[in-house]
């Protein structure tokens, strides 16, 4: 489980408090969605938990371990990180996706590193496309690379950064799929920040609403009500059930 306890954090010195105690927990297997404005602090929390940042207070503790007291190395071995924007260089697909050992083989990989890639692409039917180029591929097809390559590191705990926001419908749709279905599968918690409310409702099984650096609420499909979305978003929106699903609906004025 991800415990982040009363978490604060600033850029400077003097700055403003960026996280002004912000607190979640999230259980292996969940999909937790982040939800706020720009500016609410969740790129903030996402880096503090990745350990790019350092809190001034607080406590992040995984599976009952203090992340603050890993080095990087470790902590990669426990957490991957899929960001939205991802370049890949002249890699291929089968090498993007090795990279993802580093932190187990260091400088050179073994027999062991090439046999889990190889099970990787072929468990995300990506072993066709293994010895082509990267960053040649569509946009959906690089995302889901980029969740191979994060799924190399064996981690238990996955973060990803709007991971649908350079894409079409269909492809939207492809990567919530993929990483709902390793979330059950592998047991793996997903905490990914999401800016569609309908796709929110969709990938999430737990949510997160952030404002001014706070969880000021957290909780189940239960907790997404028209009033608490005004007030995160300062939107009049309206929450209806169709053909089974929860569908927000923004109200025009």
């Amino acid at each position: 489980m991800l415990k982040v306890n009363d978490l604060h954090f600033r850029y400077h010195l003097h700055g403003e408090p960026v996280l002004n105690g912000a607190s979640l927990n999230l259980n292996q297997g969940e999909v937790g969605i982040l939800l706020g404005k720009n500016g609410s602090g969740k790129t903030t929390l996402f880096k503090n938990i990745l350990g790019i940042e350092k809190p001034q207070r607080g406590e992040i503790t995984f599976d009952g371990e203090n992340l603050l007291k890993l080095s990087r190395r470790e902590r990669a071995r426990r957490i991957a990180y899929v960001p939205q924007h991802i370049h890949f260089g002249d890699l291929t697909v089968f090498d993007s996706v090795l990279m993802g050992r580093v932190s187990y083989f260091g400088m050179k990989a073994g027999r062991e590193d090439y046999e889990a890639v190889e099970t990787i692409l072929r468990d995300m039917q990506l072993l066709n496309f293994a010895n082509r180029s990267a960053e040649a591929l569509s946009g959906g097809e690089k995302q889901k690379i980029a969740i191979a390559r994060a799924m190399a590191q064996e981690p238990k705990l996955m973060i990803f950064d709007e991971p649908t926001g350079n894409l079409d419908m269909a492809n939207e749709q492809l990567i919530i799929q993929e990483a709902k279905r390793l979330a059950k599968e592998k047991n793996i918690g997903i905490l990914s920040s999401l800016h569609d409310l309908n796709q929110a409702i969709a990938f999430g099984d737990k949510f997160f609403f952030m404002q001014e650096g706070i969880i000021k609420y957290a909780g189940g499909r239960e907790i997404i009500t028209s009033e608490i979305l005004k007030e995160t978003f300062d939107v009049d929106v309206r929450i209806r059930e169709i053909d089974g699903q929860t569908v927000v609906l923004q109200s025009l004025k």
